[in-house]
Formats: C-alpha cells, structure tokens, sequence
C-alpha cells in the first residue's frame, strides 16, 4: 500500500463546465503562482474527477482558466497512472493513430469514435515547480492528448467529423444538461 494521502482525499466537488461554456474554448493562462491555492485546487481537482467518474480533468472543466490538468487513467496494459501537471505541453505525440471511443466530463454520457496517437510525452511541472514527464501509451496516451486538448481550449468533438460530430452534437443538444 502506497503511503501518503490519497489525492482529492481533502478536496471538494466543483461543479463542472459544460459544452457551450466560453472558459472551454479559450486557451489557458500558464500557472505563475505556486503555493497553497494551486495545491488547493489540485487537490479538488482530483475530488470532482472522482466523483464524475472521469480518468482525467483539466483545470478549465472546473472554470479556472490555468493550465493545469490531473489523471487517474490506466495504460492498455491495465497499468494505472496517478498524477497531476502544471504547465503541461505535448512533447511527442506519435506512433499508430487509432480511432477509439472518447467522453468527456464536459459533455456528460456522450461519447465518439476520435482518432488519437498511441504514444504520447507530456512535459511541465508538478504544483511545486518540480520538473515532470509523462510518458503515456495507449488508453493512457489518449487521456494526456485529450487533457492538453483542454487547456489549449479544444474539445474531443473538435478532432471529430462527419457523421460522428453530427451525430455527438445532436445528443449533446438533446441532453438534459444542454438544454
């Protein structure tokens, strides 16, 4: 057993943004103040994944405009990454593109068919300034792609055409919660 907290163990539930709101289509500011509110908000960050039932959460779905996202996602070899980063920037995205379903917590119960890497490194740093790089294959590559996606202020529905989009954008204006 891991010692140490559990993250978002102290945190509380923040509302989500959902599909529509301008804080997710605009570009995230860069984290220039280190200390207690980013941890505070790290740490609640993790608490509304959780509860949402999410694998990852970027801080602009919880209506702070700062890069910074948080994960709990496993690899395709069931291989589970915990984390956090601040300042994050998409290094390498490469390998085999593979069309595969992808949701959001954005746009809740929704899902399409998205095409991603299979290989992705996030580089930035942890809410101490400490210098991180995430290497992710895989489902886990997909959730880092999908994060940096956020905070550069797009949407899986954005990497989505055709009838795929159509059809996610129907369900997303039939939604109770896009109403």
């Amino acid at each position: 057993m891991r010692h140490g907290s559990i993250p978002g163990a102290r945190g509380r539930v923040l509302p989500l943004s959902l599909l529509g709101d301008p804080v997710l289509h605009t570009r995230c500011e860069e984290v220039e103040e280190f200390g207690p509110q980013l941890a505070r908000l790290v740490e609640d960050m993790f608490a509304t994944m959780y509860a949402a039932e999410g694998v990852g959460l970027a801080a602009n779905q919880v209506g702070e405009s700062l890069r910074v996202f948080v994960y709990d996602c496993p690899d395709d070899d069931d291989v589970r990454h915990v984390g956090h980063v601040v300042n994050p920037r998409l290094v390498e995205a490469d390998g085999v593109v593979l069309r595969g379903p992808e949701g959001c917590l954005s746009l809740p119960g929704l899902e399409a068919g998205t095409e991603r890497f299979d290989h992705a490194v996030v580089e930035g740093v942890s809410i101490d300034g400490t210098p991180v790089r995430v290497h992710g294959s895989g489902w886990f590559a997909r959730c880092l792609q999908h994060e940096c996606d956020h905070l550069d202020g797009g949407l899986y529905v954005d990497r989505v055409t055709g009838w795929r989009r159509r059809k996610v954008l129907w369900q997303a204006g039939r939604a109770a919660w896009g109403s």
